[in-house]
């Protein structure tokens, strides 16, 4: 359980960040993303990213 809690963490911390670069603009990757420039991506992103924390975390305990 605490594995499968640190990779779902891990991945969701990746995406998170990914939605947060391509929100702000910084990443524009894939250069067809809807989501580029878009800042309401970022905060979905940040909230995404918050919960792979929140997973990596709990599968330390």
């Amino acid at each position: 359980m605490r594995q499968l809690l640190l990779i779902l963490g891990l991945l969701a911390l990746a995406v998170g960040l990914l939605w947060i670069g391509q929100g702000l603009g910084v990443i524009n990757w894939p250069p067809s993303s809807f989501m580029i420039k878009q800042i309401q991506w970022a905060g979905y992103g940040a909230a995404l990213a918050a919960l792979g924390l929140v997973l990596i975390w709990q599968s330390k305990r």
